[in-house]
């Protein structure tokens, strides 16, 4: 049996085009809660400098929004598990970095500059494509747009931050979050996820108004971990279906 393969001689122009549709307009979307986390990261008590840095040289929002509200929350003292919760979060990226490593290609460089730039949002946008152009044009595309996006609009938001007040009272502090979910939420189908999310849900609510800022997240990640690694309600799903661009391996049926 031949696995399916890209056809690289197939005229594309239709799918690069689609590409960049998608990957420009994801950019400019995710780029405009950048302001949130520039104002969060103000109001929690960073500088202008120290909050740019952190979307320079960090960039993963997600990571860089638990760090901000850890360090907000429980002050200096909490810096440790500020840390340990944005490094926790950043941990799916090696994931992705596995997953995106047919798609990057080889090179030392290329690898090491596509490594900054691989993120849910350029990772969801090239596999979503179906020609091996187009994936190429959606990852870079959408990273290296979010990134230039993303860091502007965390210089505006750092620098409206006093001007915007609270940045609770505009709901700010729930934009990441709520564009994570958006991301999330079409992958979670099957029971097992689920389990995994109300679990971790749960505990962290319970342990936040019990333990310093950021141990919750902690722990809601080892409970996420540990009913997903036993996959109690998963056991009879079918496995995914093999990716396009994963040839299957010889002698296997």
């Amino acid at each position: 049996m031949t696995a399916p393969r890209f056809d690289d001689a197939a005229p594309d122009d239709g799918h690069a085009r689609r590409a960049w549709r998608q990957a420009l307009g994801v950019a400019l979307a995710t780029s405009a809660y950048g302001i949130s986390f520039g104002a969060l990261a103000v109001a929690s008590g960073l500088d202008v400098w120290q909050t740019c840095v952190l979307s320079l040289v960090m960039f993963t929002g997600g990571s860089q929004f638990a760090f901000a509200g850890v360090i907000g929350a429980g002050g200096l003292v909490a810096a440790p598990a500020g840390i340990a919760s944005a490094a926790l979060l950043g941990v799916r990226n090696v994931a992705y970095g596995m997953r995106m490593s047919p798609v990057i290609g080889p090179g030392f460089w290329r690898r090491a500059a596509a490594s900054h730039f691989t993120i849910d949002e350029s990772t969801a946008v090239s596999l979503a494509q179906t020609t091996r152009r187009a994936r190429t044009i959606g990852f870079w595309v959408t990273g290296i747009g979010i990134y230039v996006g993303w860091n502007l609009s965390t210089l505006a938001g750092a620098l409206l931050g006093d001007v915007l007040g609270d940045p609770r009272a505009w709901g700010l502090d729930a934009a990441a979050a709520a564009a994570f979910l958006a991301l999330l939420w079409p992958r979670v189908r099957r029971r097992q996820p689920i389990a995994v999310g109300i679990a971790a849900a749960v505990v962290a609510t319970v342990l936040t108004p019990l333990l310093m800022p950021g141990i919750p997240v902690l722990v809601a990640g080892a409970v996420a971990v540990v009913v997903g690694g036993a996959n109690w309600l998963g056991r009879g799903d079918a496995p995914p279906a093999e990716p396009e661009d994963v040839p299957e391996r010889e002698g296997l049926p």
